[in-house]
């Protein structure tokens, strides 16, 4: 694109969003003492920022644009075909042959990986392996003598987040099902643990596995009738279960003390001793490490097992599956089941860290977060939504010191990662079959074929 029409684009773009952004930015009213404020540098600096944005913007585009090169076409096949028709044609999963050119597959992460000299099979070494997962433990158990209270508590926020993520993963990330009522499994593990302190004096211990029990049987409730459900039509109804399940705390005031919510939830305990708030924040911590290091095992086996294969085969075409034998009945109530056992898990937790519960805590917006996480981070991809669950974490609250606009700077770079990675930070990478030639062999001659 010639440099002349790239800066009139931009100045045209600069124009209009100072039209757009104008009577909000520039102009203030003093209703105390009835007067206008001109804040003509506002003005400057919105058509400055805006321009150069602007370019900023277009030169990486067309930088992705050259990057990515020609789209691939598939090519028209004739009515009839040679017989000398090369068989090393590249395959989808399902290992059917097609014309269309293999697509590199390589993310940021395994050409950053290959300019070392390394990439991912390298970390699946055992010598590799083991002293990295060992020096991350490491960190980890340490985290909370070196910092303060405070950074603790975020971590803690954060962990719970991340066993969100991977069980909402399981749903969207392997089986492909659109699930926007994420937040009601989460809300019953919280509430399973909050009443039952509250009525019956239960401790944490006893009521983790109660409260993974009780969503994980409301994860089947909930996908018996959504069986048939697919796509928009399967979002709309579990975003209307996660609704039905916030009214029901909210009025159902004789046993959920309605939106005042419940308060003074015992934090966990060890062996019936007593703990300083700090020492409670730091056990709490512990404990979220080691669910979240057993979630990542599970969801790890569970993605190479027999049934983690049916749900990506089911989320890739789900006719397709039930064509090839896949029960996806079962599949489907597994995905949920086991979704929601992580959820109620994580919802017990969250209470005890807060010792307060409330309906408001529950809205629909923590589906969409926690579904942000799995799209940002790279569906499927368990590194992937590690990390997007901590970025959507702890991001917000490091950039405080912008005050007001932390949020702005926030959902900017949420836009700028989505549109140029818009497969995650770390997608998960397919698997390629390729067809080789069959080498069959001559009979001898004179002989009998």
């Amino acid at each position: 694109m010639d440099i002349l029409s790239e800066i009139r684009r931009s100045s045209l773009l600069a124009a209009w969003f100072v039209v757009l952004t104008f009577p909000i930015m520039v102009i203030r009213v003093n209703t105390i003492t009835n007067t206008i404020e001109w804040r003509w540098e506002r003005l400057i600096l919105i058509s400055v920022g805006s321009f150069v944005g602007s370019l900023v913007w277009n030169y990486f585009q067309r930088r992705k644009r050259a990057q990515a090169g020609p789209r691939p076409q598939t090519a028209d096949l004739p009515a009839d075909l040679p017989a000398d028709l090369p068989a090393d044609l590249p395959a989808t999963d399902s290992g059917s042959a097609s014309l269309t050119p293999p697509v590199d597959q390589r993310t940021w992460v395994d050409k950053g990986l290959e300019r070392l000299g390394m990439s991912r099979a390298t970390f699946r070494r055992p010598l590799i392996a083991a002293p990295l997962i060992a020096a991350a433990l490491g960190v980890a158990i340490a985290y909370p003598l070196v910092t303060s209270l405070y950074q603790t508590n975020i971590m803690v926020s954060a962990l719970i987040y991340v066993m969100l993520a991977l069980g909402l993963n399981i749903v969207i990330g392997l089986g492909g099902m659109l699930h926007l009522g994420y937040a009601a499994f989460y809300a019953v593990g919280a509430y399973t643990y909050a009443l039952l302190n509250h009525y019956f004096d239960v401790g944490f211990w006893v009521a983790l596995p109660i409260g993974a029990a009780v969503s994980m049987l409301f994860g089947i409730l909930l996908a018996i009738p959504v069986l048939r459900l697919r796509g928009d039509y399967l979002a709309i109804v579990t975003l209307g279960f996660a609704e039905i399940v916030r009214i029901v705390l909210t009025n159902w005031s004789s046993l959920t003390l309605g939106p005042s919510g419940v308060k003074s939830i015992n934090r966990p305990t060890l062996f019936g001793a007593s703990f300083t708030l700090s020492q409670s924040i730091n056990l709490t911590y512990y404990i979220a490490l080691a669910l979240v290091i057993i979630t990542i095992f599970v969801v790890y086996r569970l993605e190479n097992s027999r049934i983690g294969r049916q749900l990506v085969a089911m989320g890739e075409d789900d006719i397709a599956a039930r064509a090839m034998g896949v029960d996806t009945v079962r599949a489907k109530l597994t995905a949920f089941a086991m979704g929601a056992v992580w959820a109620g898990l994580a919802g017990v937790l969250f209470a005890s860290r807060t010792t307060f519960v409330n309906p408001e805590s529950f809205r629909v917006w923590e589906s969409v977060l926690i579904l942000s996480m799995v799209v940002l981070g790279g569906m499927g991809s368990i590194p992937g939504v590690i990390l997007g669950a901590l970025l959507l974490i702890l991001l917000p609250e490091y950039l405080r010191p912008l005050s007001q606009y932390r949020l702005l700077v926030f959902g900017a770079l949420l836009v700028i990662m989505m549109v140029f990675k818009p497969a995650g930070l770390i997608p998960k990478r397919r698997r390629l079959y390729r067809l080789e030639p069959e080498e069959i062999p001559l009979p001898d001659a004179g002989g009998e074929p």
